[in-house]
């Protein structure tokens, strides 16, 4: 892949759109790209600061208050026009052409805003919205593994493999463990994309089950719950060696918190 072809795909990368094989190809490109690196880096800056809630605004209830007067108001004299003539829909028509063109501005402004109103988040909406994006950015990779020919980049279930294959390739290296002696074996490791960062993934097996562990930087972790689930997937939030992490699988609940004790345990 050239950045011809790699630049018209950053922002469907971004939203989750490419399937597994041209993400993939997008990955290794950017990873060997400094241009395009940095213009992806640049659409998620952007990204996050379009989420910014200052750059929203709100209407004041005395607005809402005065577009209901003057829907009121406006519908009264039409209704008092109609009922002096008696004619209902001959004497509306008969009403001044700026009378009516006021009538549908106010409705139009008022479902404006109303909908201006509506919008604006309250407390913690603007997390919740971060905290959205970011579940939809770890469930979204995890399929795109699923789907790959290979979810793994590194392919070791030893921990002295794994561990030095991400030195570089993220700023920090995560703990690396293989549990297969309680069910949980090291399969290897791959670097995805939570947003504009690069994170890195831990890949484990458990009988038929494919598990993803996404380390995170602590700003993409702070407001994730501690668990979620959707369509049949769950995800369990926890510490590995002092990094937040969050494990995503298939599994039902026992297994996945017996993991997550596993990983989260003091060396």
């Amino acid at each position: 892949m050239d950045c011809k072809r790699a630049a018209p795909l950053l922002e469907a990368y971004l939203d989750n759109e490419l399937d597994r094989a041209e993400a993939r190809e997008l990955e290794q490109h950017v990873d060997g790209c400094a241009a395009c690196r940095a213009a992806l880096t640049r659409l998620g800056e952007l990204r996050a600061a379009l989420r910014d809630r200052s750059l929203r605004h709100a209407a004041p209830a005395s607005l809402r208050e005065r577009i209901d007067a003057a829907i009121h108001a406006e519908t009264g004299r039409v209704a008092a026009a109609s009922g002096a003539t008696g004619r209902g829909r001959r004497a509306n028509a008969r009403l001044p052409a700026w009378s009516r063109l006021a009538a549908a501005c106010v409705l139009a402004f008022a479902a404006g805003g109303a909908s201006v109103y509506l919008w604006k988040p309250h407390g913690g909406a603007t997390v919740a919205g971060e905290s959205a994006d970011v579940v939809h950015d770890l469930f979204a990779a995890h399929w795109r593994a699923l789907a790959a020919a290979s979810p793994v980049d590194v392919v070791s279930s030893d921990r002295h493999t794994v561990k030095p294959w991400f030195a570089g390739k993220v700023a920090q290296a995560p703990l690396v463990r293989d549990f297969a002696e309680q069910g949980f074996a090291l399969a290897g490791g791959r670097i995805d994309y939570v947003g504009a960062q690069r994170v890195p993934v831990l890949v484990y097996r458990h009988g038929q089950h494919l598990i993803d562990v996404f380390v995170l930087p602590e700003t993409v972790a702070a407001a994730l719950p501690p668990s979620l689930a959707r369509e049949g997937y769950g995800a369990v939030s926890l510490r590995l060696g002092g990094q937040p992490a969050v494990v995503v699988s298939d599994m039902d609940g026992h297994e996945s918190a017996a993991l997550a004790r596993l990983l989260d345990a003091p060396q």
